[in-house]
């Protein structure tokens, strides 16, 4: 199946009810192993059969990106061409205006009403999930599912966040299979550790990044001068 401007082709078919859709949302600037390998990982424990990459346009709660939208795009669509099971949607690129979440789950809400909608998160952005614009909203259109990862421990969760997650949390993904939406699920914590930022930063340094990207997106940045 070849990547799209949207979802994947057999999810695009009227009235059609196929599997569950998980969304993985970032700038990937670039996009590297520590959201590939952590996404596959997440596809097998949810029972998923394909993901959603949804590289952001102009997320609100970030000043910029290094690369164009046009080639974080491009990276992104790399990783789809090797990876059969990763999709990308570039409907949040084609804003012109500010992208959120909740504009783009209520599209595709709207385009797929019987399916459920799994929206993949980092621990970071659970922990300022409330100050999301409309979020009560987001959590009516989809289950969030937490990508763990070291640095980011419960103990040190916002006040907020723990109300949230003692309102919406369950523990067992059949239990999120029993609704439509608003769950929250921490996924098993992944040991990929890695950043976008420092990788930006070793590639600056002239450092050897081939044990963090694709080697088609390393070729790629190459190309471009990117992150000098």
């Amino acid at each position: 199946m070849k990547t799209s401007d949207n979802l994947p082709e057999k999810t695009q078919k009227a009235g059609a009810k196929t599997s569950d859709i998980g969304i993985l949302g970032g700038t990937f600037d670039p996009i590297h192993l520590g959201h590939i390998n952590p996404a596959k990982e997440l596809l097998r424990w949810l029972g998923l059969k394909e993901l959603v990459l949804m590289p952001a346009a102009i997320p609100p709660h970030k000043a910029g990106t290094s690369a164009s939208a046009r080639q974080r795009a491009d990276m992104v669509k790399l990783v789809c061409g090797q990876e059969k099971v990763f999709h990308c949607d570039e409907r949040e690129l084609k804003r012109a205006a500010t992208s959120y979440t909740l504009a783009t789950l209520l599209e595709i809400k709207k385009e797929h009403p019987h399916q459920r909608i799994f929206f993949i998160i980092g621990m970071d952005s659970l922990f300022t999930f409330t100050r999301w614009h409309k979020w009560q909203e987001i959590l009516t259109l989809c289950h969030l599912v937490v990508n763990t990862r070291p640095g980011y421990e419960t103990a040190d969760m916002p006040a907020d966040t723990r109300q949230l997650l003692a309102r919406h949390q369950v523990t067992d993904v059949g239990a999120l299979k029993q609704s439509m939406a608003g769950h929250i699920i921490l996924a098993p914590e992944s040991r990929w550790d890695i950043s976008s930022t420092g990788i930006r930063q070793q590639l600056k340094s002239g450092e050897d990044c081939r044990h963090l990207l694709p080697a088609p997106v390393l070729t790629y940045i190459r190309q471009h001068n990117l992150y000098r």
